[in-house]
């Protein structure tokens, strides 16, 4: 069989270090990401606004950054796309520093919504571009390393946003978030190669997977990504409210309970992203539809957990807080890598934006600025509510897709 690009000399130095600097600038951009659920309360105050406008600032993020994948998608099955991250890390970063400026609620949302913009491109073509260094039965783990900066990088939003965001106001920590993301824009470009679209593809090229006709058609892709977002309809709406719900249920001072989210988010992401590519590529050795599989039940252990979370006693709230995490973050890279195998090259990046676009459009695009609007109306423990029954959709479509998984080729599973 043909060798990988990752598995030829020169081709391996080169994928290492893409995916070293792709995970470091996914790493600035999750922070970046949760630098405003850190420093909420903050802002808050200052604008005096509901929770559901609070909510609708994420909302806005989304809106463009769904808005602008269909084209971003396309774009990246038509052109080069390192030129195009290193685009679209300049422009989030950029309006990522200049929300320090911001002395409006209204000018809060055009730099969140703008934001969006940039990040669409990077979340559409950095796993694309991973995917054309390495074949399919390889790509949970290259993707569960990707991923782990998710955790990292959210947790390190909610500490430098709550910290910073408490001793010297809520600007401040979007100065410190958006250099790095400058800085390694640079990097990309003058040190990362480009694969040769389609280089390490095993799998047959069939109509289903290759052509935009056959996208959707697709049962195997589409059961992947509509689990998918109905597990960030949960875990979005939960990351944005969290650190207020700590703050107004647990009793807890702003910047603890951003430290003990960021704790939670780092300890239990690493620990659940690690875990669950390291189980998927064990389980991958025996069964192709391993990668639906610890998916669905990852999903569905998280929500007895998540149930104590919202309506336990005070005393166990951080605790059953960070069982559920735990669970959720296990099909980070194995639901990532489901997605990108069921789709063939030449569609690739096309299929993640209209992948990005589903499950912000019914994931966490609507859920914040919901649960906003229940908790005006109820409590936000009725809100967070919510996101229980889309941890139930999630499991039952996972399952449903493990039937249509695509082949493996085991042996090269075992030497992943």
């Amino acid at each position: 069989m043909e060798k990988s690009v990752a598995e030829n000399g020169a081709g391996k130095r080169a994928a290492w270090i893409a995916l070293a600097l792709l995970t470091a600038l996914n790493l600035f951009n999750y922070i970046d990401r949760y630098i405003l659920p850190g420093v909420q309360p903050l802002a808050q105050r200052e604008f005096h606004v509901s929770d559901e406008r609070m909510g609708a600032l994420t909302y806005a993020f989304f809106l463009t950054y769904m808005l602008a994948a269909p084209l971003t998608g396309w774009m990246g099955d038509h052109f080069p796309r390192k030129p195009l991250i290193v685009l679209g890390a300049l422009l989030w970063s950029v309006a990522t520093l200049l929300t320090a400026t911001a002395h409006s609620y209204e000018t809060l949302y055009l730099r969140h919504a703008i934001v969006g913009i940039g990040e669409a491109s990077f979340g559409i073509f950095a796993p694309a571009l991973l995917s054309d260094f390495w074949p399919e039965e390889q790509r949970n783990r290259i993707l569960t390393f990707f991923y782990l900066s998710l955790p990292v990088g959210a947790a390190l939003g909610y500490v430098i946003g709550g910290t910073m965001g408490a001793a010297y106001g809520w600007r401040v920590p979007f100065y410190v978030s958006a250099v790095p993301g400058i800085l390694l824009a640079g990097l990309i470009l003058f040190f990362m190669q480009e694969p040769q679209r389609g280089a390490s593809e095993h799998l047959a090229p069939t109509a289903d997977r290759a052509t935009y006709a056959g996208l959707f058609r697709n049962r195997a892709y589409w059961t992947a990504t509509l689990g998918m977002a109905m597990m960030v309809f949960s875990l979005g709406g939960i990351s944005v409210w969290m650190p207020t719900f700590l703050y107004r249920n647990g009793d807890y001072s702003l910047s603890r309970a951003n430290q003990l989210l960021g704790a939670i988010t780092v300890v239990t992401g690493i620990a659940g992203t690690w875990l669950g590519g390291w189980l998927a590529q064990r389980w991958l050795r025996r069964n192709h539809a391993a990668l639906y599989l610890l998916s669905a039940w990852s999903v569905l252990l998280a929500i007895p957990a998540a149930i104590l979370t919202f309506f336990g006693p005070r005393a166990g709230m951080v605790t059953w807080l960070a069982v559920a995490e735990f669970f959720l973050f296990l099909n980070t890279g194995p639901l990532n890598a489901a997605i990108v195998n069921s789709v063939a090259a030449p569609v690739r990046s096309t299929a993640i934006a209209i992948e990005l676009f589903t499950i912000h459009a019914l994931g966490d695009a609507p859920s914040p600025r919901l649960i906003g609007w229940i908790s005006d109306h109820s409590s936000l423990r009725m809100g967070l509510a919510l996101t229980l029954g889309s941890m139930v959709l999630s499991g039952g479509l996972l399952f449903l897709g493990s039937r249509s998984a695509p082949p493996m080729d085991l042996k090269l599973a075992e030497t992943a």
